[in-house]
């Protein structure tokens, strides 16, 4: 094939792939095609679909290849800084859309929204880090603090900042959230001994402990939910 018909039959499957996505956005798309979609505008004088289709083999969805690290994308060879821009910029622009939908909203009536934005922002991390989601007197979202950052399975905690700082940002509620980097969300015995230990010292100053989310790639759990608070 001539050089000509390769560039032609290029500009015709990245046409034909947009009017897709444009006919029925992403679901209309595998994984690979939405990640080809992004890859064009990083790298438009390339076919990208064997880069696309090495990502998802990679990383293992969409999901998890717009999540990973800089660093571990700049192993995979023909990613550059361009490609990583791109997609570190589309996983910014989830969460921000995420945060938009939450905040300054009542929380408890808009759990679904609230866990799809704790997943945007921990689900996929390879270490544990602790947030705590601060409400007012009517539930709504005034501040999301990343707390604390540990290991890939440890993160350290300390009750008295916590509600040291809800005290400070005249929080009268908190929702803590950590995520677990192993894909299992159910609860360790030092989870729950942490969450209790909060739970006492916000009840001494007034700060209810709404519930207690732990995030994976796989789900999510509620102590709420399982009764552990």
């Amino acid at each position: 094939m001539s050089q000509n018909n390769k560039k032609d039959h290029r500009i015709g499957h990245r046409e034909r792939l947009k009017a897709r996505f444009r006919k029925g956005g992403g679901d209309a798309l595998a994984d690979y095609e939405l990640l080809e979609l992004l890859l064009m505008g990083a790298i438009p004088r390339r076919d990208v679909k064997p880069l696309a289709k090495e990502l998802i083999s990679e990383f293992g969805s969409y999901a998890e290849a717009i999540s990973a690290s800089p660093e571990r994308l700049t192993e995979i060879s023909g990613v550059g800084e361009n490609v990583i821009t791109h997609i570190k910029l589309v996983e910014a622009s989830a969460q921000k859309l995420a945060q938009g939908i939450i905040m300054q909203k009542p929380v408890l009536a808009n759990w679904q929204a609230l866990l799809d934005y704790c997943g945007s922002q921990m689900a996929y991390k390879k270490t544990e880090q602790f947030r705590v989601l601060f409400l007012d007197r009517q539930n709504r979202l005034i501040a999301d603090e990343k707390m604390q950052e540990g290991t890939v399975d440890h993160t350290p905690v300390y009750p008295r900042e916590i509600i040291k700082r809800a005290l400070e940002l005249q929080s009268t509620a908190i929702i803590l959230v950590h995520n677990h980097p192993s894909g299992d969300p159910t609860p360790s015995r030092d989870d729950i001994e942490m969450t209790k230990k909060i739970e006492d010292a916000g009840k001494q100053l007034g700060v209810l402990l709404h519930d207690h989310l732990i995030i994976s790639k796989s789900g999510h759990s509620s102590f709420k939910s399982m009764e552990l608070i």
